[in-house]
């Protein structure tokens, strides 16, 4: 069986290479690696016209939403506080509806730190604007541990209390509908959430693309590999998506 295909968002910024400086849609190069070394193929997905969402989800077999910008506080009723980063909402609104999409078809999906924060969202939960002691230095990867919740999804793939890579000032603060909280920080703050089987839907706050540990990610492409082995758990427009791969 050929490798599942995993979609991971992108952001359109300003970047610059050779002679040119103009928009591009960037996502940093250890999220593919992850994706690789963890057995799934990775193709990147920038923003777009949400009404395509559907249909892109229907040729993937996991979605990872990455991380970056504050998500608008607005999407989840609230002022944006002064330490609030400025808003990105193309990006909020595309990914909001690959999430939709996702969670509607049943397609595995791994949010990692904004992207566990844009699950909750999605769900009605809503987000801690600031909270101290998540970021080491501006631009710098930290470490802190994170202890699983005994018998959820992420105790099952990571067992044990572990140093994780992290970088963030937000926070789940109530949870979505249907999430539950899987691991916390010693502090404890929530550090990854969770939707109840059967549907794989897994948000982590810190970022796995910056160490060394497969686990979760390779946990995303168990998933997308076995919905994948299943044909009959596809709707009619993801089995035509699989068919012309």
């Amino acid at each position: 069986m050929s490798k599942p295909l995993i979609g991971v968002t992108t952001y359109l910024d300003q970047a610059r290479w050779g002679v040119w400086d103009m928009q591009a849609a960037l996502l940093p190069a250890p999220y593919p690696r992850l994706v690789r070394e963890s057995g799934g193929l990775a193709v990147m997905l920038p923003p777009d016209d949400a009404a395509a969402a559907a249909e892109i989800v229907a040729r993937l077999d996991g979605l990872v939403v990455a991380g970056g910008a504050d998500v608008e506080p607005v999407r989840y009723g609230a002022e944006p506080d002064p330490r609030t980063g400025p808003p990105a909402r193309a990006r909020d609104s595309w990914e909001l509806a690959l999430i939709d999409a996702a969670l509607a078809s049943g397609t595995p999906l791994l949010g990692i730190c904004r992207g566990m924060q844009l699950l909750n969202v999605a769900l009605g939960g809503t987000l801690v604007q600031h909270l101290d002691g998540h970021v080491e230095a501006v631009g710098m990867i930290g470490r802190h541990a994170v202890k699983p919740v005994p018998g959820t999804r992420y105790a099952s793939l990571v067992p044990e209390l572990t140093e994780v890579p992290t970088y963030h000032h937000q926070a789940v603060d109530r949870l979505g509908t249907g999430l539950a909280a899987s691991a916390h920080a010693e502090d404890g703050t929530v550090e990854a959430v969770e939707l109840s089987a059967p549907a794989w839907a897994l948000g982590v706050q810190w970022h796995p693309e910056m160490g060394e540990d497969l686990r979760v990610m390779r946990g995303l492409v168990e998933a997308a590999r076995a919905r994948r082995a299943l044909p009959e758990m596809r709707g009619p427009a993801e089995a035509a998506g699989a068919r012309q791969r």
